[in-house]
């Protein structure tokens, strides 16, 4: 069973000799792209995809952590954002014929004052 996540990734402290294929490691491991360079040690990328054959966010982000550390040839910080998408909160705003009227025919409030109270 597959499962729809977004994914964002930070890195910070690369290796600037190694940033390029420390981007295409990471690209094969999720379809990350938009890279996003905060400066010239520290970027990020998103993007949406789905995590199959029962692995689990974490287990996702130590897997993709391991390739950002070999690609970067020792330790950088790495955060991963998982963002599960099939069972996000929500709310739904339904309006029918009594709340079109509302909303497109009434007359705006007139805006209030408040009222000055005497000092005490």
């Amino acid at each position: 069973m597959s499962r729809y996540y977004h994914m964002n990734v930070t890195l910070k402290d690369v290796n600037l000799a190694r940033i390029e294929a420390i981007k295409e490691a990471t690209e094969l491991e999720w379809d990350f792209e938009d890279w996003f360079d905060h400066d010239e040690q520290c970027c990020e990328a998103s993007a949406y995809g789905n995590l199959c054959g029962g692995e689990t966010e974490e287990e996702f982000a130590e897997r993709l952590a391991k390739v950002i550390w070999e690609a970067n040839g020792g330790y950088c910080a790495v955060e991963v954002i998982a963002t599960y998408l099939e069972d996000l909160p929500c709310e739904m705003h339904g309006f029918d014929e009594d709340d079109y009227a509302r909303l497109v025919a009434a007359v705006p409030d007139p805006p209030t004052t408040q009222e000055e109270t005497p000092n005490g």
